[in-house]
């Protein structure tokens, strides 16, 4: 196995997966909230693993020539890009809840964060073209033990950052979960929600399939 390659690897999957806004706006509210939110983390990355397996390994050519599938991709998460958005809106103007409801609400709400992991996941359009697609088309061209090395390292590149930002943001905490700090987040998360939408919806209409 190449080290080298190994590290291409690590340094490519880090250059597609920390610019996905959903993923990243749902595991740093989980450490803020420090709600299941090494759980959120490991999800997150397990998919992580799956997908870019499948890429890596033959799917993302099946994926970009299926226009059916990628049309039913994205307009699932546009729905669910609008939902996020609209919940962080909401969130942003919620008065702070006691202690004492918020240990109440945690344990209430762990199927809630584990089915919120998948689904910003799954029914993000980005994680099927950016780590199925791009990185499997790269990842493609290698053969052998040199092609598992470069999916190794996009893996752990996965790992490593999803950790790293769930464990940072649950340090953060008493900092980030001010009020008005608060507040400015959930307003920037809704925010891009809302532009990832649009910019999916536009691109959905200039798209062959719709046209």
């Amino acid at each position: 196995m190449s080290m080298w390659v190994l590290l291409q690897g690590f340094g490519l999957g880090a250059s597609m997966i920390i610019p996905i806004g959903a993923q990243n706006a749902y595991v740093l509210n989980q450490g803020i909230k420090r709600n299941h939110h090494l759980t959120t983390a490991t999800i997150c990355s397990i998919c992580d693993v799956i997908f870019i397996s499948l890429g890596i390994f033959g799917g993302g050519a099946l994926l970009s020539s299926n226009e059916t599938l990628l049309f039913a991709v994205t307009v699932g998460g546009m729905a669910f890009l609008l939902f996020y958005g609209v919940m962080s809106l909401k969130s942003a103007f919620q008065p702070a809840s006691t202690e004492g409801e918020n240990t109440t609400a945690l344990t209430r709400r762990r199927r809630t964060v584990i089915l919120g992991a998948l689904a910003v996941t799954v029914l993000n359009p980005h994680l099927y073209l950016d780590t199925v697609v791009i990185l499997g088309s790269i990842g493609g061209q290698f053969e052998g033990s040199d092609r598992v090395a470069f999916a190794a390292g996009t893996i752990l590149a996965s790992f490593v950052w999803f950790y790293s930002l769930s464990i940072g943001a649950a340090k953060m905490a008493p900092t980030l979960s001010k009020p008005k700090v608060k507040c400015a987040i959930d307003l920037s998360v809704a925010g891009m929600m809302f532009f990832i939408a649009a910019h999916l919806a536009n691109q959905l209409w200039e798209s062959p399939f719709v046209g």
